[in-house]
Parts: structure tokens; C-alpha cells; sequence
């Protein structure tokens, strides 16, 4: 199926306020793919339903649902995979694609927002749901943190985390920032903090972390 924006139905969105599905909807809004948000209560179990089972066997979110205008359906889950999916519908738009210099940058600070900064704190919060006094689990958010504030360094060179632009790279890294921003001593890294402040100011990312109820 050889897809393009302008054929779409709106993509339909199964999630929940989770920051893996907080990037995809920031995606989308940035890219300005019209969604529809499906919210799952994954207290409730509302993942493991047949309905949703069908659509996603791990039962998990992020699930999209996209539809061309002549009734193609692609059903696709994994984070990461429907992102690069977004930037396949609006090349340029999330990822630079003539400049390979600066998609490999891009690129490389993306996996550094995934592997050394979510990697880790996804760990932790695995373990505090077996036993929430793990003091492993701490450990790991420090681990986290540190490896987070080596972004300061990428912002003092550049606006964004991956250069000039907006990209996947900073869609990656605020998600997780959000999460961790408590953890965070502030007042030693200006250059991130005034990142911060201005995605979280930037429209695309106040109506994607809306679009779940993110406050």
C-alpha cells in the first residue's frame, strides 16, 4: 500500500496517557495528519479486550488504525514504528531527507532519547509495579536523569535537540523529560530548560498532550 497523506481517512489512535502514545499524537499534530483518539483505560483492562486483541495480539498502545480512501487498512503498533510511519507521510516534516548529515544527527539523538534516557526509565517502572520499593528502580531514574542532562550540550550548540529544527529527536526527549522533570535540578541546565519551555509553549505538543488528557 503506497500511501500518501492526502489519501488518508483520519487515522484512528488507540492509546492512553502514556509517553509512548504522547509521541504519537505530538507527531501527528506536528505533522498535521488529522486522528482520532481512541482512549483505552489500561486500568481497566480495556487493552486486553477482544475488540482490541484483534487490532493489536499484544495487546498493547499505541495502535493505529490508517485507512486510504479506497478502503486499505494498515493496523500498526510499536511506538517508534509509527513514528517513522509519520515521517513517511510527510517527508521533511519530522526528518530531514536530502541532508544526510543532519538525518543522521537527528537520528542519533533520537536513539540516545530512546536507549540511554526511556530505556532505563521504562525499567524502573517495571520494576516498581513487582515491588514499588525497589530501590533499583531509583537508581535507574538517576541513571536516567544523567543521561538526559547530557542534552544540555546539544542545546547549547543549537535550538533543537537535533540542530534547527524540530524533530523526532526533541518529540523523544520532551516525552520523557515531562516524566522525569522532577527529578531534574534546573537551575543547572539554562539551555534545556529554555527548550522546555518553549515545546512545551508550541502548539502541536500542547493539543497532543491534550488529545489525552495530559495536564
Amino acid at each position: 500500500m503506497n500511501l500518501k497523506r492526502s489519501d488518508l481517512t483520519p487515522i484512528e489512535l488507540y492509546g492512553a496517557n502514556t509517553g509512548n502514545c504522547l509521541r504519537v499524537s505530538i507527531a501527528l499534530e506536528e505533522a498535521g495528519i488529522p486522528y482520532i483518539v481512541k482512549l483505552m483505560d489500561l486500568r481497566r483492562g480495556d487493552q486486553h479486550r477482544p475488540e482490541h486483541l484483534a487490532r493489536n495480539p499484544m495487546g498493547r498502545v499505541p495502535t493505529i488504525v490508517s485507512q486510504d480512501r479506497d478502503g486499505q487498512t494498515l493496523v500498526l503498533s510499536q511506538s517508534n514504528a509509527i513514528l517513522f510511519y509519520i515521517c513517511d507521510l510527510t517527508p521533511g516534516v519530522l526528518l530531514p531527507v536530502d541532508d544526510i548529515i543532519g538525518r543522521a544527527r537527528v537520528l542519533e539523538r533520537f536513539f540516545f532519547a530512546l536507549t540511554d534516557v526511556i530505556g532505563p526509565s521504562h525499567s524502573a517502572f517495571a520494576l516498581r509495579q513487582i515491588n514499588a520499593g525497589d530501590s533499583s528502580a531509583e537508581r535507574l531514574d538517576r541513571r536516567s536523569v544523567e543521561a538526559l542532562t547530557r542534552a544540555e550540550a546539544f542545546l547549547k550548540e543549537a535550538r533543537f535537540i537535533g540542530g534547527e529544527d524540530f524533530t523526532l529527536a526533541d518529540i523523544a526527549a520532551f516525552t520523557i523529560t515531562i516524566a522525569l522533570r522532577r527529578l531534574i535540578d534546573w537551575p543547572s541546565l539554562p539551555h534545556m530548560q529554555r527548550w522546555f519551555d518553549e515545546l512545551h509553549a508550541r502548539p502541536s505538543i500542547a493539543n497532543g498532550l491534550r488529545a489525552f488528557g495530559h495536564r
